[in-house]
């Protein structure tokens, strides 16, 4: 797709929350709403099935049996690769031709099927599942929720539209996981999160400018009243609280530059047209896996087993 403009957008909603059949309804209108508007990738929040645990760092630890029923409940609405969940969501790109970033909770169905993963989907445009990818360090409190991955789905998956990768989060603040990326070819970077603030935003825009790539940063934008009352950890928020999270997703160039949002305390999609011609431009001078890569200096390995 070098030298042709395309559209891409991030997909700040809010899921039905711990629901998992009913946001992954809400997903598909959102794909199908995607590919109405003419955009060829987009890219969903971290955890947006069956939505992000944030009472993980409001809930206090003692609270034993309220953690317990969260939990179980999250992995209950857990997703599995190639289950009933990802059939519709495959069905759904298929049908809108629409590449999708899909931010998930996985069940580990390979072994104890009780731990979860913070992972990523990659759905392609004619409907087929081409990767996944597991954050590789849950962050702070998050270490309460979700497993750990591994170098295995450190992936950058080669499209018609250019070469995708993805981290979750502030695994994107790892810079060997980064480089992991770059190295093979990273175009476009899949940056789902649940961080809203500016400081995410500034570090966005260095990783843009670093790796000469289009960053996608995905937030979900939730309301207090998303949350079932009956689920109990909002009793925790401090105050008359209205927005959980305001979101502020938003797309920037390979300059560094924000080219679309950030969209605050509002559900919609964010997009913006990109050309890759403009990686190639913004690697003339440096080229972090190329030119300026000194292989004679530095050694570079990934674990993949």
């Amino acid at each position: 797709m070098t030298g042709q403009t395309f559209k891409v957008a991030a997909a700040q909603f809010a899921p039905v929350f711990l629901d998992r059949d009913e946001s992954v309804t809400r997903a598909c209108d959102i794909i199908a709403q995607a590919g109405d508007s003419g955009v060829r990738l987009v890219v969903f929040p971290e955890s947006f099935l069956p939505g992000y645990p944030d009472w993980t760092w409001v809930t206090p630890n003692y609270s034993g049996t309220q953690l317990d029923a969260l939990y179980s409940r999250l992995v209950d609405n857990a997703i599995t690769v190639g289950d009933e969940s990802t059939q519709r969501l495959c069905d759904a790109a298929k049908k809108a031709k629409v590449y999708v970033v899909m931010g998930v909770t996985e069940r580990n169905d390979e072994a104890s099927n009780s731990s979860v993963y913070n992972s990523l989907l990659y759905i392609d445009d004619a409907g087929a599942v081409i990767g996944k990818h597991r954050k590789l360090v849950p962050t702070g409190a998050e270490r309460f929720v979700w497993a750990q991955g591994d170098g295995s789905t450190l992936d950058v998956h080669r499209t018609p539209i250019g070469r995708i990768g993805g981290l979750v989060c502030w695994e994107n603040l790892m810079p060997m996981a980064r480089q992991s990326l770059y190295n093979q070819g990273m175009e476009i970077l899949a940056a789902p999160t649940w961080d809203k603030s500016e400081n995410w935003i500034t570090s966005m825009k260095h990783i843009a400018r670093e790796g000469g790539v289009f960053v996608i940063s995905c937030c979900t934008a939730m309301r207090m009243d998303v949350v079932p009352d009956e689920l109990g950890f909002k009793e925790h928020y401090p105050g008359e609280r209205e927005w959980i999270n305001a979101g502020n997703s938003c797309i920037i160039n390979p300059k560094g530059q924000v080219i679309a949002g950030p969209l605050s305390e509002e559900e919609g999609l964010v997009t913006a047209e990109v050309n890759l011609a403009e990686n190639t431009a913004a690697r003339r001078v440096f080229d972090v896996a190329g030119h300026y890569a000194r292989p004679d200096v530095f050694d570079f390995f990934v674990r993949r087993r």
